[in-house]
């Protein structure tokens, strides 16, 4: 299916160069380090999150780094609409011209509970950020990305997505639904020039795993400049076969 193992993935300087990646969820974990890599390999990063603080930041690091200067979009997934994706879009595409690539990673795991005693608003909050916004999210992107010769859109899956777990409820679904949402969009643009995949991050060293895990020590697991590889893999020019898939950041 790869040429190489994406988990073991070596980018090639600048193999990210003029591209224009759009990654959500960038103020921090897994987002962060997916702009700085991205940006770290020339490419032109649009950062997406709901605390301008820490894209400012983020944006700090890149610049002083002497990679492109990227761009802060501020937008919570919770309260977005439909018209605030639309307007997101036409000024990518104002600024831009176009999108080569798009990591919708930002995610909310919610309160993990018996599946009996879900309440209805933390499902409705789970799924509005989760599973609609990534739908909204990529209908206004897709046409943008259909500009662009080798346009790779990222989905962000979890190994609770593709086998349930107890206890996991909102969360689980959400993400069963992201890999749906992947595979349905993957098969429709397959000759459309957007290839579309998911990635497993696996256990990593974030807040959102010590929120779940808070008895778990964090120096056992993989930091997000570890798991990379895959990361790079899907955005760059050497995945241009691949779509349709779910890999895994850190196989077993």
């Amino acid at each position: 299916m790869h040429p190489i193992a994406p988990h073991l993935y070596q980018a090639a300087d600048n193999s990210l160069k003029d591209k224009v990646i759009l990654v959500t969820g960038a103020g921090d974990g897994i987002g962060k380090q997916a702009a700085l890599s991205y940006a770290g390999l020339g490419a032109t990063v649009i950062l997406l999150g709901r605390t301008v603080a820490k894209l400012e930041q983020v944006y700090d690091e890149i610049v002083a780094a002497g990679a492109p200067e990227p761009a802060i979009v501020p937008l919570d997934l919770k309260g977005a609409t439909r018209q605030n994706y639309l307007d997101m879009a036409a000024t990518i595409e104002s600024q831009f011209s176009r999108l080569d690539g798009a990591l919708l990673n930002a995610a909310n795991i919610g309160v993990l509970g018996q599946f009996n005693q879900i309440p209805e608003d933390e499902w409705d909050l789970i799924m509005q950020v989760n599973v609609k916004s990534q739908f909204l999210l990529a209908q206004a992107l897709l046409p943008l990305m259909q500009k662009s010769a080798k346009a790779s859109l990222i989905f962000t899956s979890s190994s609770v997505g593709k086998k349930g777990r107890a206890y996991w409820g909102t969360y689980a679904i959400s993400k069963f639904a992201i890999e749906g949402m992947s595979q349905t969009i993957a098969d429709e643009y397959q000759k459309l020039g957007v290839r579309v995949n998911c990635i497993n991050p696996g256990a990593t060293r974030t807040l959102m795993r010590a929120t779940a895990y808070p008895g778990e020590d964090p120096m056992t697991l993989k930091t997000p400049l570890d798991i990379m590889p895959t990361y790079l893999y899907l955005m760059s020019d050497d995945s241009e076969q691949v779509t349709g898939q779910s890999l895994d950041a850190q196989p077993k």
